[in-house]
């Protein structure tokens, strides 16, 4: 989201910089907009299609490689059924708006059941709670940070992050904006992270705790309304049963529990019921527990009950431009669905047309009707970001065949028959389809692409339509789909964004306009090459809302789903606390990394290691460990080596490592990030242990044994 000034000759990055004029970020710019030149250098991207011939790879031309890839699709799927080809999508699609808007024809002519992606090691609570509530998968509300006098964040690190549901450059400089105006910044985090640095009080939680303390606070605000009968709109449905419900959640129970002072719950809540702006947000980690959609329920409960959502400075939703949630169907994502269908092993829910990755590696391992026997992956690595990755990769040796989008030959497409790469950040236009439904203020922007492509690259859009067109073809599929498919395939991205903007809230069919009093177009996003500022999020409900059966638009407080899951929550809160309570292991992020996806830039990996397993002192000593040292991590499905970090910002009892390293592996061709020092946190994550609603991954709270690696005589 970032707006980046690029200094160039003609064929490579001389230099990058914020855009300074940029009405969104205004100069700032992390250290990874700053290397996209070199990633687009990188000399370890593949810039041609690869083919494996045993243990070897070799270069083929884009025609045989999409001829073999759909052959390969298409032969496993005539042998043992459509729910035998799998597909994985990975988080560099939702940065990618020709991979958005060309996917989904990909995956609906692919006719696969087994779809995955990286929605459910992340966000999927928030989606879950987003549809169950608001009747749309990604109506999920966003703080208006640059407004609000109270914030409260739970299991999120957004100045390192940038805003996570909540696209916001400059965090840091925006949290030091709320504490100037006289606000508050809470933060709740089994770590005191950069945020936590930057806020006005940071208090240790137990991993795994965050839903009894949102049910607690949800449960206070109930108690301070109790005789303000005007305090909900007239589209606020359930709000009847919660005292109820809430009632075991005193800021005692909870205080036991979480290990928060009952008198912070309760000075908590008062302020979110009585201030006049104030917000209360979580993120990843309230969504990779065992009760994350509870958790993602209750952070928009919390937020109906002090009267924060749809109003300034509260969590409201965005209008973007090119609307994905409220625009043309065909030109958007559908409301979303869930429990239509279940997994074949441990029947986990379908959501959105996908199911949990959690159960990714037992689909492929488990012989029987409707076995995973191929998989196709876009910008996914499976095997370093879903749990128990060793199972995982073992799997993928297993499989029939395997077909990579991909420009990397990294730790999950080194087990592909071939490799489709696509091409480079910069060598194809850019518009966030996705981050600006998710932004804290209404803007747009298209970047053109910077370098030109030569006949031997292909754009992922090409590639996925090139696949489609070929599965039909191979299946026989009456001549007028093929034609279909064709049309859509000489619309290209800009073609299609082109329309959306059109068609949208600030285009001729719309009633908006930009700061300016201007509609906005295709031309005009051309004629503003640093971006156009469409102004500050606005109140928008209920018209913003799904329509449910019926035609009604209203926000279900209630949902049956979710409701019920607090039974499960009530036993928890109930159980005998643990006084040999062992450790437990949660994530990080770090600002120079995204996942396992830029780990091979010099400059964004250079300096001090930073795949450290960061301990309490306490907790070091008690084990008889020294810094630096090298320790053996082990949980119930795995161990790994890594070396320690002694440090007491961190909660006793917890250890902390961040994903996306152990780029060891054998046939990886990654020169910077196989030197890396670390191991992957997902080879201790368990597969086995997911939300039991959402079928989200569990991958905090992991319980781990720690001991000193003697060294080798």
């Amino acid at each position: 989201m970032c707006g980046l000034e690029v200094e160039h000759d003609g064929e490579r990055v001389l230099r990058i910089r914020g855009d300074a004029h940029d009405p969104f970020s205004k100069g700032y710019v992390c250290p990874k907009g700053t290397q996209l030149g070199a990633l687009h250098e990188d000399p370890d991207r593949l810039r041609a299609p690869i083919r494996k011939r045993g243990e070897e790879w070799e270069e083929i031309g884009w025609e045989e490689a999409l001829d073999e890839a759909a052959s390969i699709i298409h032969r496993t799927q005539e042998k043992h059924g459509a729910d035998s080809v799998a597909s994985y999508l990975g988080n560099p699609n939702v940065h990618n708006y020709g991979a958005m808007l060309y996917g989904p024809d990909f995956l609906r002519a692919l006719g696969s059941r087994n779809r995955f992606s990286a929605t459910s090691v992340d966000q999927l609570p928030h989606m879950l709670a987003a549809y169950l509530m608001f009747g749309h998968q990604l109506l999920m509300p966003v703080p208006d940070i640059d407004r609000t006098d109270y914030m409260v964040i739970l299991g999120a690190n957004p100045v390192v992050s940038n805003g996570s549901i909540m696209s916001a450059p400059d965090m840091k400089g925006r949290l030091a904006e709320v504490r100037g105006r006289g606000g508050e910044v809470i933060v709740f985090d089994p770590r005191k992270t950069e945020t936590a640095a930057q806020a006005s009080a940071h208090h240790f939680i137990r991993p795994g705790t965050d839903a009894h303390l949102l049910a607690a606070i949800a449960g206070e605000l109930l108690r301070l309304s109790t005789n303000d009968g005007s305090a909900y709109a007239s589209y606020v449905r359930g709000v009847e049963p919660l005292a109820r419900l809430f009632a075991p959640w005193t800021p005692a129970a909870a205080a036991r529990v979480t290990g928060v002072d009952a008198s912070v719950i309760e000075d908590v809540a008062r302020n979110l019921y009585t201030r006049e702006r104030a917000v209360c947000y979580g993120r990843l980690g309230v969504c990779v527990q065992a009760f994350g959609a509870t958790c993602g329920w209750l952070l928009n409960v919390i937020n109906v009950l002090g009267r924060n959502l749809d109003r300034p400075g509260g969590a409201m939703f965005t209008l973007p431009a090119f609307d994905i949630i409220g625009g043309p169907r065909a030109l958007g994502l559908g409301r979303g669905s869930f429990g239509r269908w279940k997994s074949r092993i441990r029947e986990l829910p379908e959501f959105g047309g996908e199911l949990p990755a959690a159960t990714l590696a037992e689909e492929i391992d488990t012989p029987g009707d409707g076995q995973i026997r191929a998989l196709v992956t876009i910008a996914g690595n499976p095997v370093l970001s879903t749990p128990n990755g060793r199972r995982l990769e073992r799997g993928l040796e297993s499989l029939d065949g395997m077909v990579s989008v991909d420009f990397y030959l990294n730790e999950t497409t080194r087990h592909a028959s071939v490799i489709l790469p696509p091409t480079s950040p910069l060598e194809h236009g850019h518009y966030d389809v996705a981050f600006h439904a998710l932004a804290v203020r209404n803007t747009a922007r298209y970047s053109p692409p910077l370098f030109p492509v030569n006949s031997s690259q292909r754009h992922d859009w090409q590639i996925l339509s090139g696949l489609e067109s070929r599965l039909l073809r191979l299946r026989g599929a009456p001549a007028r789909a093929r034609v279909e498919t064709q049309g859509r395939r000489l619309l290209q991205p800009e073609g299609i964004l082109s329309l959306g903007l059109h068609c949208g809230p600030y285009g001729l069919k719309g009633s908006g306009r930009d700061v300016d009093g201007r509609r906005l177009s295709m031309r005009r996003l051309r004629q503003a090459p640093h971006g156009v500022d469409l102004g500050p999020l606005r109140s928008s409900l209920p018209e913003r809302l799904g329509r449910r059966s019926g035609g009604e638009r209203y926000i279900d407080l209630c949902p049956d789903v979710l409701r019920a899951d607090l039974d499960r929550l009530k036993r928890d809160l109930e159980r005998p606390a643990d006084k040999n309570r062992g450790l437990v292991l949660i994530g990080r992020r770090e600002l120079r990394s995204n996942n396992s996806w830029m780990h091979n830039i010099p400059r964004l990996t250079s300096g001090a290691p930073r795949c450290r397993l960061k301990i309490h002192p306490e907790d070091a000593k008690d084990r008889g460990l020294r810094a630096e040292e090298l320790v053996e991590v082990e949980s119930r499905v795995g161990k790994i080596e890594v070396r320690i970090e002694i440090d007491d910002a961190i909660m006793p009892g917890v250890v902390s490592l961040p994903h996306g390293y152990g780029h060891q592996r054998d046939g990886v061709r990654l020169g910077v990030a196989q030197a890396l020092e670390g191991a992957s946190a997902n080879d201790l994550t368990d597969e086995s242990v997911v939300d039991q609603v959402s079928g989200n991954a569990v991958l905090s709270g992991v319980p781990v044994d720690i001991r000193r690696v003697e060294a080798s005589v």
